[in-house]
């Protein structure tokens, strides 16, 4: 299983909203094995610097590519890369 985790910071803070339903049109392709969007709570003292979290379960290397060629992940792309600041993924093999 490959876990894939999403972190984006907004430019502006009324537009994480926004950025949440962009993100949300993700959530449509199907092959993910769990999918959610979240905003961080912010409890960490330390770094506060993310906004919106993608948090997605796939079974392979194989289903993460084709959720990442699907149509809707381009719509979703386009509607939040002008609303956000930083964005930083990460796929990690779960064992």
């Amino acid at each position: 299983m490959i876990r894939h985790i999403v972190f984006f910071s907004a430019k502006k803070t009324e537009n994480i909203d926004a950025i949440c339903d962009g993100l949300n049109l993700l959530g449509t392709i199907p092959g993910s094995l769990h999918f959610e969007v979240t905003r961080n709570t912010k409890v960490d003292q330390i770094s506060n610097e993310v906004d919106v979290v993608v948090y997605a379960e796939f079974a392979d290397a194989a289903g993460l590519a084709a959720y990442k060629a699907h149509p809707s992940y381009d719509l979703a792309t386009q509607r939040v890369r002008p609303l956000r600041e930083l964005r930083l993924s990460s796929d990690v093999v779960a064992k």
